[in-house]
């Protein structure tokens, strides 16, 4: 997973494209909250310092590919000066004859934030004439977008291969050290903690990463899928009939592997998402004919979380239950707990996946874990071990 790295450009007098992340959630047309922001100012800032002028290009939400101004991102250029302390200059647009002349204007040390790359369809479909629009007014080409680091889109695949090569900031390179470190050297006992809705999911990353496990724990819907395999009862729950074989395959080869396969002990019912004031714990073998399992239960989480005390290393992806909705949020949150009190007896955990980096920061505990992803299908595919079609980029493609 080595890619040419930030400190080995030459900045001084360059104008650069950076391509970050600055999907930032928004309320009430004010930032929510600033995280990607601020993990993105090391390399700003390095950028900066040796002598460059910089155009920043990030997307935010899904427009559709057309120009919405609920998803602009002027109160990010707002926020970024304010955390630089120096101004940050606004495009309204990313792309086009203004864009070209707030850069040609630009000084070293200069920032301008580009509008949302996502106003444009040609930004998902990998358009290369709109990658050499973006890259029009660049010397280098700079990526520490990691989260959308596994799309082939042009701000992240065709820009690098227009100008010839790319850069990974310090973000992206943060992000590969862990990963690389977890997937081949990883403290044991080793233990996989995998939630979310589909098991079809999180397949790959299970088969990918199973030979090297100690301890696999399945919760979230996908559990269902399993536990139907073994002959339970699972109600109306969510399910993946056409995954049965490849959850049967999946014990079969944990077994073969001497890995302990950990799936819920009890359940949190309800008739649905609309009645949690019907919502009972129940074991994992009587789920009732007309109940959906909307979450783990407290035996479920007391007995994932020994498990996380026992281990070295653990990596968690996908929330427990449906935790937007109480009561079915606390399996999860206890799940989150688990581990930040784990991480302060010395066991490294690493969490990735939006909803349980959201469960984390929610919680409070986001300084508490060891590693938290900023890119949740990103970290899938490295946990899969597959490469990042925009990191592959960064080395070079034709002009």
């Amino acid at each position: 997973m080595k890619y040419p790295a930030l400190e080995d450009a030459e900045f001084k007098g360059r104008k650069v494209l950076l391509r970050a992340d600055l999907n930032v959630p928004m309320q009430d047309g004010k930032i929510a909250d600033d995280s990607r922001i601020k993990a993105v100012l090391p390399t700003i800032e390095y950028i900066l310092d040796h002598g460059a002028s910089l155009m920043i290009a990030s997307h935010m939400g899904r427009p559709g590919g057309i120009e919405n101004l609920k998803l602009s991102l002027a109160p990010v250029a707002e926020r970024l000066g304010e955390l630089l302390g120096k101004k940050v200059i606004f495009a309204p647009d990313c792309i086009g004859a203004r864009v070209n002349t707030l850069a040609s204007s630009l000084n070293p040390g200069d920032i301008l934030l580009l509008e949302n790359l996502r106003f444009h369809p040609e930004e998902k479909k990998g358009d290369l004439d709109f990658a050499r629009k973006l890259g029009l007014n660049a010397d280098i080409y700079v990526n520490d977008a990691f989260g959308t680091s596994h799309r082939s889109h042009a701000s992240m695949v065709g820009v690098p291969e227009v100008l010839g090569r790319g850069y990974a900031g310090f973000l992206i390179q943060k992000e590969l050290k862990v990963f690389e470190k977890m997937l081949s050297f990883p403290a044991r006992p080793f233990a996989l903690l995998l939630g979310g809705a589909k098991v079809s999911d999180k397949i790959p990353v299970i088969e990918n990463l199973l030979p090297r496990l100690n301890h696999l724990m399945i919760g979230g819907a996908m559990a269902f899928t399993f536990m139907k395999e073994m002959g339970l009862n699972v109600g109306t729950s969510l399910l993946e009939l056409d995954r049965l074989g490849a959850a049967r395959k999946i014990l079969d080869d944990a077994e073969k592997y001497d890995v302990d396969i950990h799936l819920p002990v009890d359940i949190v019912i309800a008739p649905s998402t609309g009645s949690p004031e019907l919502a009972e714990v129940v074991a994992a073998d009587a789920i009732p004919d007309r109940m959906a399992g909307l979450d783990i239960g407290p035996g479920t989480v007391a007995e994932f979380t020994e498990i996380i005390r026992r281990s070295c290393t653990v990596v968690w992806n996908g929330p427990m239950g449906v935790f937007e909705i109480p009561p079915f949020d606390k399996g999860t949150r206890g799940i989150a707990l688990a581990l930040a009190e784990a991480t302060g007896d010395g066991t490294v955990t690493v969490v990735g996946g939006g909803d349980s980096v959201r469960a984390v920061v929610e919680a409070g505990l986001l300084s508490r874990i060891s590693f938290v992803s900023t890119g949740g299908g990103a970290s899938l595919k490295l946990l899969q071990g597959k490469k990042l079609p925009a990191l592959d980029a960064l080395r070079g493609g034709r002009k």
